[in-house]
């Protein structure tokens, strides 16, 4: 059995000033991110915006933030982090004005917008990450780490709640006003951090070409590779958003429509996998598995019960609680994960490797609403789920057999007594 042990009391990380900051920061380029879809969405309504536009706009932010994921990762490592999250911030924050103007006028405005503020949105995660293991202590970095988690999961509650209420008596243009306002507190709020290089000089020495783009972004994949734990995981965290997460994406809706015969069991189902999040972040805050990449692999795992539940006919109960026990798996895994990968990857690597962990998460999952819908229309959507609930349980199992996974660390493997430190 896994021991465990809860971090110690004292005073909380978001007492910190500058960690504060921090948190702000993200906390409000999280509402902005998940604002815009809801926004965009009561354009649809007022009919200042047609389904299709609504696609291809959104589409269109999806490109760019994974193009701008890998550059960003370069220029965060190559530069200062915290320079990255304020030019990311503020190209989101004046990119998003133009998506207004282009409302009931031009639809190619609004896509050309959208890819700038997703190209904002992409480039300030992996120096979000960066930033953090550069202003956080290590012994505290657990902690911060689910703190920030913590509020990602409150604005996938909060930002469609209040875009809703704002609606009220807010038109969608003063809206994306609004929304490029948040992106203008996520670039200028954060501190700056303390750099582990010179990343002046570094950077005074180095081109903008593709060729010296893509050279310094393999020395992250490198990296990456020097550390069998991350591929591992990496790999189980693309496997279950591949199946998984486009499964039930695609599945979900189609379930709750013919064997429930509303839309009410979807909107249902995704809440308690949000509030499971959170009840996951919140654990996550005291709560250290003395075996922590075992546990976080087997939360990972959990999500392969969302899946399972809409397999046969079950009480609308039982998908509600496979929903919000995967919910809560998935911070049990990102927690500790975000915090090894701070922890043992090199500093002046780590916006590439994180930056890499983003493209691969972020991306595979249209990837796999794309392939997955199809085969569902080929196979049934049974057999689908079936083979999805079975790759989710078996992805976290094979990465546990890596043998720097129990810890998320090779060098713990050497110790394997010495106590946790971090958070």
């Amino acid at each position: 059995m896994t021991t465990t042990t809860f971090s110690p009391g004292g005073r909380s990380v978001l007492r910190d000033l500058a960690f504060l900051r921090l948190w702000s920061g993200t906390t409000a380029s999280g509402l902005a991110t998940w604002a815009l879809p809801f926004v965009l969405g009561l354009a649809v309504l007022d009919r200042t915006l047609t389904a299709a536009g609504l696609g291809i706009v959104l589409a269109a932010r999806t490109v760019g933030f994974l193009a701008a994921v890998p550059v960003a990762g370069v220029l965060a490592d190559r530069y200062s982090r915290r320079a990255v999250v304020l030019w990311s911030g503020l190209a989101a924050a004046l990119a998003t004005p133009f998506i207004a103007l282009g409302l009931g006028r031009s639809v190619l405005l609004m896509a050309a917008a959208a890819a700038v503020a997703g190209a904002g949105q992409g480039a300030c995660r992996p120096a979000f990450q960066a930033l953090t293991a550069e202003i956080v202590h290590p012994e505290r970095r657990h902690q911060a780490n689910a703190a920030i988690t913590l509020a990602v999961r409150v604005t996938t509650l909060v930002a469609p709640a209040g875009t809703a209420l704002l609606a009220v008596v807010m038109d969608t243009w003063s809206l994306l006003v609004a929304i490029a306002l948040l992106w203008l507190v996520a670039a200028l709020l954060p501190p700056r951090g303390v750099p582990v290089r010179d990343a002046g000089e570094a950077g005074r020495s180095k081109g903008f070409g593709v060729g010296e783009l893509v050279r310094e972004f393999g020395e992250g994949a490198r990296e990456a590779r020097r550390h069998p734990w991350f591929l591992a995981g990496l790999a189980a965290l693309a496997a279950v958003i591949f199946t998984g997460y486009s499964a039930t994406g695609v599945a979900l809706p189609l379930v709750s429509r013919d064997s429930y015969g509303s839309e009410a069991v979807l909107a249902a189902a995704l809440t308690a996998y949000t509030l499971g999040a959170i009840v996951g972040a919140v654990l996550m805050s005291r709560w250290k598995p003395r075996s922590q990449g075992w546990a976080a692999l087997a939360g990972l795992a959990l999500y392969g019960l969302a899946p399972l539940s809409l397999l046969l006919p079950a009480h609308p109960a039982l998908v509600f609680a496979a929903y919000a026990l995967a919910g809560l798996g998935i911070e049990l895994f990102n927690v500790p994960w975000f915090t090894a990968t701070q922890r043992e990857v090199e500093p002046r690597l780590l916006a590439r490797v994180s930056s890499l962990d983003f493209l691969v998460s972020y991306g595979l999952a249209p990837v796999g609403l794309a392939f997955l819908a199809p085969a569902m229309d080929a196979f049934g959507w049974q057999p689908v789920l079936a083979v999805c609930a079975l790759v989710c349980f078996l992805a976290p199992a094979a990465a546990a057999l890596t043998p720097s996974s129990r810890h998320f660390s090779a060098a713990r493997e050497t110790s394997p007594d010495r106590p946790v430190t971090e958070g």
